[in-house]
């Protein structure tokens, strides 16, 4: 990731402020933009989700377990130009209207060596078929990939449970030697989100699996 890459930035109301580098955004805690899409299939255990393990040289929550696909929105971009993120991370090609989008979330996190992140991220979902060992990850980003059955995931996210079941593909420091785990995970392992955060999502859940629209 370039540091000196720009990024459109905010107000808290979203109001457009002007451009900012990614280190002076993250140095000031200034407002900017994110895409985040949240890959969910249909197995023998149901309606999953799926968790992208982020490379443990990660500036920010190395090793944890996050959303499916996510990135920054650079200077002048439109959230649609968020799909890349689904091709260079996942190997994968959407088109926008293939997205539910469930709505924009402002969250922010302060983390100890100095890094002040605010995000409006924009939430989407994406009904993805593909067995998780066809993906092709982006080795310096992504290590793995599990899928977890939305009733589990939403409770322990929620708080009701103190761990759910995982299966999926995880490599590497350098995207080889895949191997299949099957294992409890638990909220500790999950990067946070907010309520708010949680809310968007759930509902858009429940639309995507349900077959309606947003």
């Amino acid at each position: 990731m370039a540091q000196d890459e720009y990024f459109d930035i905010f107000d808290e109301h979203m109001n457009r402020l002007g451009t900012a580098t990614r280190r002076e955004a993250h140095a000031q805690g200034l407002w900017h933009r994110t895409f985040h899409c949240w890959i969910l299939r249909k197995g023998s255990r149901g309606w999953e989700i799926l968790l992208q393990l982020r490379h443990r040289d990660k500036d920010t929550f190395p090793g944890l377990l996050d959303v499916s696909c996510a990135g920054h929105l650079l200077a002048g971009e439109q959230v649609e130009n968020g799909l890349r993120e689904l091709q260079e991370e996942l190997g994968i090609t959407a088109s926008y209207p293939e997205l539910l989008f469930a709505g924009v979330s402002a969250d922010e996190y302060i983390f100890p060596h100095g890094l002040i992140d605010r995000e409006f991220s924009h939430i989407h979902l994406y009904a993805c078929a593909l067995p998780l060992e066809e993906y092709k990850l982006q080795a310096e980003e992504v290590s793995g990939l599990l899928a977890v059955p939305v009733g589990e995931w939403e409770a322990l996210v929620r708080g009701r449970a103190e761990a759910a079941s995982a299966r999926g593909v995880i490599y590497d420091d350098w995207g080889n030697s895949p191997q299949i785990i099957e294992r409890r995970i638990t909220l500790e392992e999950i990067t946070p989100n907010s309520e708010s955060y949680y809310d968007k999502l759930l509902t858009g859940i429940g639309q995507l699996t349900s077959g309606r629209n947003i």
